[in-house]
């Protein structure tokens, strides 16, 4: 294993409590928590050191409230993780390991539905791809909501920029049981590693 990292998808409250909240939400924000404590000793030493050993970045859906993705403007989706509100926020359980410039937002143009994290910015501008070679990173563990959808487009991306991918698959939330689980094979098919721990 070569300077993992861990790249969490949309774990944000209008995916898990609220107006589009996904089966085994809470479920996988509590896997993935003892994921990350499994990998940073429980939180022990600095943020600093956390970083260097084991980084974690958060990829955030964060629309403005005319977004063309909600179904009141002619969009599939119901209004979510509108910039500012609580369903946009990352759930509190995971916000102290959340670092501003390892966090990347997508979906801020009002005209563009953006589902993987390779297309959201940080504070600097920068992408997810470009902290992730800064970092050195070569295996890469992937946890979040929705399998089908932004998890599935966030490892795909992952996986052609050249990155070994391990999806953590007790830490996934879904729309649909089935369309999760139809992701996950095709996932392994296209040499995404599907993994479990303990």
């Amino acid at each position: 294993m070569t300077n993992p990292a861990l790249v969490v998808v949309d774990m944000l409250y209008d995916f898990i409590d609220g107006s589009l909240a996904c089966q085994n939400a809470e479920n996988a924000v509590k896997a993935a928590c003892r994921f990350i404590e499994s990998r940073t000793g429980k939180g022990s030493g600095d943020e600093s050191e956390i970083l260097d050993t084991f980084p974690v970045l958060f990829v955030r859906d964060r629309h403005p409230s005319d977004h063309s993705s909600f179904k009141e403007n002619g969009g599939i989706w119901p209004a979510h993780c509108v910039a500012g509100t609580r369903g946009g926020e990352i759930h509190a359980d995971l916000c102290g390991y959340a670092n501003e410039e390892l966090i990347f937002d997508k979906g801020c143009d009002k005209e563009v539905e953006q589902y993987s994290g390779f297309d959201g910015r940080n504070s600097a501008g920068q992408s997810l791809g470009e902290i992730l070679g800064l970092l050195d990173a070569e295996d890469v563990y992937v946890c979040g909501i929705a399998t089908e959808y932004c998890v599935r487009n966030t490892c795909e991306d992952l996986v052609k920029a050249g990155f070994r991918v391990h999806l953590l698959q007790d830490c996934l939330a879904y729309v649909d049981r089935q369309g999760h689980e139809d992701a996950m094979k095709e996932m392994a098919s296209e040499g995404i590693s599907i993994c479990s721990f303990h």
